[in-house]
């Protein structure tokens, strides 16, 4: 077909003719030239085998996390949505930056990002007042998440959560990197492995003991929507002025919802050791407000759940403690651990791993997209976690005992404390 488009006539056509042919056979013959990186050579990881990921509110907690994604090699991110301007310009650089181009792409509105056929993981990293819709809505769009914690701002949110990325299929993995740091990892398993006798008791710091309802600010002059995205910032939430002390993950809540303090946010991860340390059981049924700086809570088969500011040993930040019949172990975010006997270590060598780094937690999510296999910080866990700390701030702020029901995820019998389970969204919102 190509070589009908050349002209000539007698011997000069056929020459032209001939040169052609002898072209095309020595190029059919010369070796294709293929990037080391599209084969996977140097360590590349070709195109094939990367997971593809959008980040949705890339803010300081979330550029952290970013700069965990971007340090693994099978890793492609690929687009960034938040409602700042400044922050899509700045992630769009970071991304460009590590990749040598200009294909990160911006997204003003996450639905946008979502629409997205190349995208097969999210980070979402906004305000917690997104978290749990953000999360959902990443779901039913069939994209695989990272989300950050607190991920739900009340029990209803969570219940929804939970079920949505059962139904989906979905792989979650909540922003609980504690999970996959080794110290903590083995304090957990001596408590589910039965290595501290029978169960008795549980302690998670919560760094503040206060359930508050948001309030409104004085109203400022708003930004121009392109700079700040001030009603997709609000989101699901009251509407309320603008004022800029309100744009940096401050966890809106409406009504008579309660905004989740140190209980919440610490809880969000000393609770959720708590609860593997307990084998990720149904949350606690019993709930008592604070008394002597410390929130006692009880499951079903009467282990206790303590929420205590003091006592800890000096082992940095979020401690937990974990107590048996025989024996107890305590931990915390310098790596190290101490133990009621050595002999609980049982001649094993634990990794101390000081701070709280997520890279390993965010590699354990990239290996779960691929084999669809279940995360340690997975929805079921994450959601029991942030039930108990939910309703452990519905006690705080009713300043009485509240007693919740696993199998139902009620109060019984008691209105108040029902009506604080949920909230009602902004239009056009769902869950």
């Amino acid at each position: 077909m190509i070589a009908s488009g050349i002209k000539g006539s007698g011997s000069s056509g056929r020459m032209q003719r001939r040169r052609f042919i002898k072209a095309g056979i020595a190029a059919a013959a010369a070796p294709m030239i293929v990037p080391g990186s599209a084969l996977g050579l140097d360590g590349a990881v070709p195109p094939s085998e990367r997971i593809v990921v959008g980040g949705i509110g890339i803010g300081n907690r979330g550029t952290y996390d970013l700069g965990c994604f971007l340090e693994q090699p099978d890793v492609q991110f690929a687009a960034v949505c938040d409602v700042k301007e400044a922050r899509r310009l700045a992630v769009k650089k970071i991304a460009d930056g590590k990749y040598g181009n200009q294909d990160c792409a911006m997204h003003a509105d996450f639905r946008e990002l979502l629409d997205r056929k190349d995208i097969d993981a999210v980070l979402i990293a906004t305000g917690p007042n997104w978290h749990g819709l953000a999360a959902v809505l990443t779901a039913k769009a069939g994209k695989d998440m990272y989300c950050e914690k607190p991920c739900t701002k009340n029990i209803s949110e969570s219940l929804i959560l939970r079920d949505t990325i059962r139904r989906t299929g979905r792989v979650f993995q909540a922003g609980t990197q504690r999970r996959n740091l080794p110290h903590f990892a083995f304090a957990c398993e001596l408590a589910r492995t039965g290595r501290l006798g029978k169960l008795k008791r549980l302690y998670a710091h919560p760094a503040g003991m206060k359930a508050m309802t948001s309030g409104w600010l004085p109203a400022e002059t708003e930004p121009a929507k392109v700079s700040v995205d001030w009603d997709r910032y609000l989101g699901p939430a009251a509407w309320r002025p603008f004022n800029p002390k309100l744009l940096d993950g401050f966890n809106f809540e409406k009504g008579g919802g309660l905004v989740g303090g140190g209980v919440l946010e610490w809880g969000s991860h000393c609770v959720d050791l708590c609860q593997w340390a307990a084998d990720d059981r149904p949350p606690p049924v019993e709930y008592n407000p604070p008394r002597e700086g410390e929130i006692v809570t009880r499951y079903a088969d009467g282990v206790e759940l303590v929420f205590r500011e003091k006592g800890w040993l000096p082992l940095g930040s979020c401690p937990v403690r974990f107590e048996g019949e025989d024996g107890w172990v305590e931990a915390g975010d310098s790596g190290k651990l101490v133990f009621s006997s050595p002999t609980l270590l049982a001649g094993r060598k634990v990794e101390e791993i000081g701070g709280y780094p997520a890279t390993f937690h965010v590699r354990e999510f990239l290996d779960c997209v691929k084999t669809r296999g279940r995360p340690k910080g997975n929805a079921e866990a994450a959601c029991n976690a942030h039930i108990a700390c939910h309703a452990a701030n519905i006690a705080i702020f009713l300043g009485r005992p509240v007693r919740f029901d696993t199998v139902t995820n009620e109060f019984p019998g008691d209105v108040e404390a029902n009506r604080l389970r949920s909230e009602a969204l902004r239009e056009p919102w769902r869950m």
